[in-house]
Parts: C-alpha cells; sequence; structure tokens
C-alpha cells in the first residue's frame, strides 16, 4: 500500500492513495484533521467487519451506525487515551448473540486500525440493535 501527501498552503495538505482517491487535511480546521481520520477509520474498519460478519452469518443488515466518543491527552502529542465505539444496527431477525459477536470479533481480532492502537488506546465498544419499521 503506498500513498502520498502533499502540502497545499497554510495547515493544508492532500493526500493521494495508490488506490486513486484524494482527501484533504488539515491543522486549522478548516478541513477533517488527523486525528479525527484516525477515529473516522476506527468506526468504518469496524463497521466494514460488523456487516460481512452479519451478512456471512446469512443475517438481513438494513443499516449500521458506529457513534465514535474519544478522549485525548491533554498535553502535546495529544495522542489519544480512549476511544467507545457505538454501533447502531438495524436488519431482519438480529439477535443480541449474533450482533454481540460480530462487535466482539471486529474489536478483538479482525479491524486492523483498532488491533493496530490496541495497547497504546483503551478501546471499548457496545451497540443497540434498532427495531425494523
Amino acid at each position: 500500500m503506498k500513498a502520498n501527501v502533499v502540502w497545499d498552503e497554510g495547515l493544508t495538505f492532500t493526500g493521494n492513495t495508490e488506490s486513486g482517491y484524494k482527501t484533504v487535511m488539515d491543522g486549522n480546521g478548516n478541513a477533517i484533521s488527523p486525528m479525527e481520520s484516525v477515529l473516522l477509520a476506527v468506526g468504518a474498519c469496524s463497521s466494514i467487519d460488523v456487516v460481512d460478519i452479519l451478512k456471512k452469518g446469512r443475517l438481513n443488515v438494513a443499516h449500521c451506525e458506529c457513534a465514535l466518543e474519544a478522549k485525548r491527552a491533554e498535553n502535546p502529542p495529544k495522542v489519544f487515551e480512549k476511544i467507545h465505539a457505538h454501533y447502531k444496527v438495524k436488519g431482519d431477525g438480529l439477535s443480541e448473540k449474533a450482533v454481540a459477536r460480530a462487535v466482539s470479533l471486529s474489536a478483538e481480532k479482525y479491524c486492523s486500525v483498532m488491533l493496530m492502537l490496541k495497547g497504546n488506546v483503551a478501546i471499548s465498544t457496545s451497540f443497540e440493535i434498532i427495531a425494523e419499521n
């Protein structure tokens, strides 16, 4: 995997991925910050796992959302100290057991972003099943 980051102006940079995607990041709040992108990566990576695990279990997933809350150190380098990921999953016939298993497998075995942070960041998870209307 390769990527390239180019300085645009001020504290704004454009990241280009080997797969052809671009993202703008900024240190002054004019675009997503690098730390916000890490937090989003935690949620996206793990949510991909949760949906994939449930679908492989032949469950019908209609919606998956991951609300993230992080606590950062007060002093530089202001790393993440804690991250909590709360999943809201909607689908036909989803059981507490199936969703709990999917969330656990993601956090403990499959989510490369969470696992990369493990040992340095306290990561916790929770979930709720949203009833189909």
